[in-house]
């Protein structure tokens, strides 16, 4: 995964390299990422609520290129869910690869 998709170095630094906080912050944005994903395959009224929160906890984290879709995509309308179901993917792929890694 690119740096742009996520990065990691932020999200290390702002815990101060807390392996524990990491994993935690990281369960807790892959929890809400399911959540996101149900929401995201049928976008109703609540779309820019929902974008908007999910633009804060990406950034929250470093998922980058997730934080900056979503920012587009408050402004827009639900045409826009299948850039952001796919942003949404990237980034869990990369937190399941960096968790992964992290753990051998």
């Amino acid at each position: 995964m690119s740096q742009t998709t996520f990065d990691f170095a932020y999200l290390e630094t702002f815990t101060a390299g807390d392996r524990q906080v990491i994993d935690e912050v990281l369960a807790l944005f892959l929890g809400q990422a399911e959540g996101w994903a149900v929401r995201l395959a049928d976008p109703d009224e609540g779309w820019r609520d929902l974008t908007h929160t999910m633009k804060g906890s990406a950034r929250g984290v470093g998922a980058t290129a997730l934080g900056e879709v979503c920012d587009r995509a408050e402004r827009g309308d639900p045409s826009l869910a299948p850039e952001v179901r796919a942003a949404l993917a990237e980034a869990v792929a990369a937190i399941t690869e960096y968790l992964a890694g992290s753990r051998t």
